[in-house]
């Protein structure tokens, strides 16, 4: 069951719009961690839609622990053909995993996806998480249930960040050159959820392929910020700044 609050946004001008703009949430959360963000992007003329990844945003707050690879695969593809059809030109910004399935669309979709933005991208663990030696075999054995699964000092599941991990590796060695005009990534300094290599260097490699205008943004480290960059309660005074901040990028401002 759903959640109250926690179900698929699609903020609709009643027709379709110059532009239209894909918001994936990230790894345990749901849409309503995006509708700060959401609320400025239709408020500049796009329409906007931010789907419900599947096992989040339910009444069980454990059944994220259950999604798959494919899941997620066919989740991330069905939102973007909604967001396309409601766009003349269509863009993804994604948070964390979200930022992994945003790229994903990225390599996958490049007729469609014209600006890419990820947030903290989950492509790989922080080396104080899982040790680079460890990953493999941890995205292989938890990612095909062969362990018993484990919650780390988040409450993430094993077995489920294993997933995302999944679809990361799978990324290809060469990002299409038809990709997005427009690539951006953005990291806290205080992050020790994700890889920080990686979270710049697979962007800047997809943007490079493409031909694509790159930005690789560090936040302030005055900001006390970790791995949440999005959710409003994290942000504090500086929800509007970074809102603010996060829309430039997609724009190129």
């Amino acid at each position: 069951m759903i959640a109250d609050g926690h179900d698929t946004r699609v903020l609709s001008h009643g027709r379709r719009r110059a532009r239209s703009v894909l918001l994936l949430h990230g790894y345990t959360h749901s849409p309503a961690q995006l509708d700060p963000l959401a609320a400025l992007f239709f408020a500049r003329g796009y329409n906007v839609v931010a789907p419900r990844a599947p096992g989040h945003g339910l009444v069980d707050p454990g059944a994220h622990a259950t999604v798959t690879a494919a899941e997620l695969r066919a989740y991330a593809t069905e939102a973007l053909d909604t967001a396309a059809a409601l766009g003349g030109e269509t863009g993804v910004l994604g948070v964390s995993g979200g930022g992994v399935l945003a790229t994903w669309l990225a390599a996958r979709r490049p007729d469609i996806v014209r600006r890419l933005v990820v947030l903290a991208p989950l492509y790989a663990p922080h080396a104080s998480q899982v040790p680079p030696a460890a990953r493999v075999a941890m995205r292989v054995l938890y990612g095909r249930r062969l362990l018993p699964d484990r919650r780390s000092s988040r409450g993430y599941s094993y077995r489920a960040v294993a997933q995302y991990l999944r679809i990361a590796s799978a990324l290809p060695r060469a990002f299409p050159a038809n990709g997005p005009d427009r690539v951006a990534a953005v990291l806290a300094p205080g992050d020790t959820t994700v890889d920080g290599e990686l979270a710049f260097g697979l962007p800047e490699r997809l943007a490079r392929a493409a031909g694509a205008s790159l930005t690789l943004d560090t936040l302030p480290s005055q900001f006390g910020l970790a791995h949440d960059i999005i959710s409003r309660h994290r942000l504090g005074e500086h929800a509007d700044v970074l809102y603010e901040r996060y829309a430039a990028l997609y724009e190129d401002a």
